[in-house]
């Protein structure tokens, strides 16, 4: 039995797959962040640091010591309840299950995964991918017909710093609610321009405050998973199962010069 705990649940092997791919689906459309970056692993639960390839300096009589530093991994966990009775209805065939729950913990560590790459995490020591751009960011404009200037604007900022592309756009949940529902004039997609601006993808990422381009060139942001999302059992009484989604990971920005900031308007 691994550290997940599920042979002590009240579910059955086919009321796991069922919640297994749930998560799954739920989980897929809302990690922006790991679409856009260097993804090691997993490398199991039991990983605890990434080497950093640093040494700092240590006080020791006649001899030279240095102590080599690490990143250690951070766990993220969300937590949720179902009914016993939904899971039986689970094991019956019922289709119309309710497992909102699971969606919205699934929602939940999904937007703190992204909130960590493109933003940091300054308890863990993990800063984002954001906030270590060295470029001024470029401001989006009122209306999404004006994005793509901004998009471009910031296309051609990593070029003439050498950063080769292609690029990728990720998109905050409003500004991407925008982009969507615009068509410029003569109705040609506004998502469409702006793929056709970075030759990339542009990502709905959830937690994310305004938008960024980053290049996809490769070695420029590194995540490395420990242990990649997974659910586990916490506790039940006669009514209710509490079940958890949970990962752990590290975060690196090797190269703060690849992405550039779009700021929204307020």
């Amino acid at each position: 039995m691994n550290h997940l705990l599920r042979g002590l649940a009240p579910i059955s092997d086919a009321g796991w797959r069922v919640l297994d791919e749930e998560a799954r689906v739920r989980l897929t459309s809302a990690l922006a962040a790991r679409r856009l970056v260097d993804f090691y692993g997993p490398s199991g639960w039991d990983r605890s640091a990434t080497n950093l390839g640093r040494v700092v300096p240590l006080g020791r009589d006649g001899v030279r010591a240095m102590q080599r530093r690490v990143l250690p991994l951070v766990e993220l966990r969300a937590e949720f309840e179902l009914s016993l009775e939904e899971l039986r209805g689970v094991d019956r065939g019922a289709e119309d299950a309710d497992l909102q729950p699971l969606d919205e913990a699934a929602h939940r560590i999904a937007v703190g995964e992204n909130v960590t790459v493109f933003h940091g995490f300054a308890e863990a020591a993990m800063a984002g991918i954001v906030d270590s751009s060295p470029h001024p960011p470029f401001a989006l404009g009122d209306s999404a017909d004006a994005f793509p200037v901004p998009v471009a604007g910031a296309v051609e900022h990593l070029l003439s710093s050498g950063v080769s592309g292609p690029y990728a756009l990720a998109l905050g949940g409003e500004q991407y609610r925008r982009v969507a529902q615009t068509a410029e004039h003569g109705g040609y997609p506004l998502l469409e321009h702006l793929r056709r601006i970075l030759e990339g993808p542009i990502v709905w990422a959830p937690g994310l405050a305004g938008a960024v381009v980053v290049s996809l060139r490769g070695g420029d942001f590194l995540f490395d998973c420990g242990s990649d999302l997974s659910l586990g059992y916490l506790r039940h009484d006669a009514e209710r199962v509490v079940l958890y989604i949970e990962e752990s990971f590290s975060f690196r920005v090797a190269t703060p010069e690849a992405a550039v900031a779009l700021t929204a308007q307020t």
